[in-house]
């Protein structure tokens, strides 16, 4: 019997966070494609396409990781449910903030599977696209990846499809990751989902979820005959960012009829020269909330366009050419794993910097910053020798210059000596270094 050859080796930390997958991949080729492509959609290049991968890698061309995509016999459901239950086990029952939105990427023709002229958020208008409504975990300044759905117009079903609106969809993922076992200690949202109460809203409070939402100014509530709107008075309140510094904003209750455990409110940044239009409107259920509470927690809202922001500015969420939906379910699953991968180098969810202990974070090329784009900086850094030695290689097949060639494997061999984050057999995260 002949054994399986041995993976080619992309940069160890890499190739370290790709292990706890390995097994979804039988081929060797189809896991060596599986690391390839964490290299590409973390490395620094505009457009995450297979041919620019492909060169970042020093491929003779993209079909490898074309048939990764498309033919490759392995399924997105598969990466999904692996990269949770990793999660779970970093989080240990921590709780976490589930960010909810939705968006969408502009797209050509009716070619590709579930495109339609509809509402891009992203955007803010109409025009012809793919939508998806995704859910992000929020922990301590932190986006963790976990779920997506596509939006299915109606119009676009195939056989075996069912319509599903997009506050159902968001409905479903958070009802799977609490019976998953996420520890979820409040919800964020949109007015969209604040809006959608038979469908999103009744779901989490069935679920006993405290949600933060916002509505729209027009937001109607059905009261007794004889009640009235009741606003209180305007109230300073320290709104506190995410790098501890603060500004006094203000905020007043709305009260319809009997206040409920769903209470309301409107925030602004100035108390005088109010103008309705100008003010946040707000929904909570949150058990014993604060307006100082109330105007924090709406706060995180700003967290909502920042994950799949990142995924796409930065790891190539858009830059698919499929049109079949299964190879776009897979190109965004991969795009899932590789934002996890740098998630992971957090001091937030390991419990130490590892990217602080190095022995070269002190200088000055090294991005001293703690948000998940710095560590996605410093990553690209140690990544890059590997990313420039790759193209030249043909060069140096023909004009010899073994300095170069050398150097080259010598820095690439100091970069290796940072392993990254692996999960240990006691189920937490473990911080591994090579010896000096």
């Amino acid at each position: 019997m002949v054994k399986p050859r041995t993976p080619t080796p992309t940069v160890t930390f890499v190739d370290r966070y790709c292990q706890h997958y390995q097994f979804l991949f039988p081929e060797v080729r189809s896991f060596e494609a599986f690391k390839q492509l964490h290299v590409g959609l973390i490395s620094d290049i505009k457009r995450k396409t297979l041919p620019a991968i492909a060169r970042v890698l020093g491929l003779r061309n993209q079909q490898g990781l074309h048939h990764f995509l498309s033919h490759s016999p392995w399924q997105a459901e598969a990466l999904r449910e692996r990269r949770l239950s990793l999660i779970l086990r970093l989080l240990k029952g921590r709780l976490i903030t589930l960010i909810v939105d939705e968006s969408g990427d502009p797209k050509k023709g009716q070619s590709t599977d579930y495109v339609k002229r509809q509402y891009l958020s992203n955007l803010g208008k109409i025009d012809n696209g793919i939508v998806v409504v995704t859910v992000y975990g929020l922990i301590e300044g932190i986006t963790i990846p976990l779920l997506f759905e596509v939006y299915k117009p109606r119009e676009r079903l195939k056989a075996g499809d069912q319509y599903q609106t997009k506050t159902m969809l968001a409905a479903k993922m958070v009802r799977k990751l609490q019976q998953m076992g996420f520890n979820i200690g409040l919800v964020l949202a949109d007015s969209l989902y604040g809006e959608s109460n038979q469908t999103f809203l009744r779901t989490l409070e069935a679920l006993g979820l405290p949600y933060v939402v916002s509505i729209r100014s027009n937001h109607g509530v059905w009261m007794p005959e004889g009640q009235r709107v009741r606003r209180t008075s305007w109230r300073p309140f320290k709104r506190i960012y995410s790098n501890s510094e603060s500004e006094v904003r203000w905020i007043r209750e709305v009260i319809f009829g009997q206040r409920s455990a769903r209470r309301y409110w409107e925030a602004q940044t100035e108390e005088e020269h109010y103008s309705g239009q100008e003010s946040s409107h707000i929904m909570t259920r949150v058990e014993g909330i604060s307006y100082q509470q109330v105007g924090n927690y709406y706060g995180l809202r700003t967290w909502v366009e920042y994950g799949l922001r990142q995924s796409k500015s930065e790891l190539g969420w858009s830059d698919f050419r499929m049109t079949d939906y299964q190879q776009i379910e897979k190109w965004w699953e991969l795009v899932m794993s590789a934002y996890l991968m740098v998630s992971l180098h957090s001091s937030q969810l390991s419990g130490e910097s590892e990217m602080d202990l190095l022995p070269y974070s002190f200088r000055t090329g090294w991005n001293q910053g703690t948000g998940w784009k710095n560590i996605l900086n410093n990553l690209r850094l140690i990544l890059q020798p590997f990313s420039l030695y790759n193209p030249i290689k043909p060069w140096l097949e023909v004009f010899e210059l073994p300095e170069l060639a050398r150097g080259f494997r010598r820095l690439i061999a100091w970069m290796n000596r940072f392993v990254g984050v692996q999960f240990s057999r006691a189920n937490r995260l473990d911080l591994y270094f090579s010896s000096a």
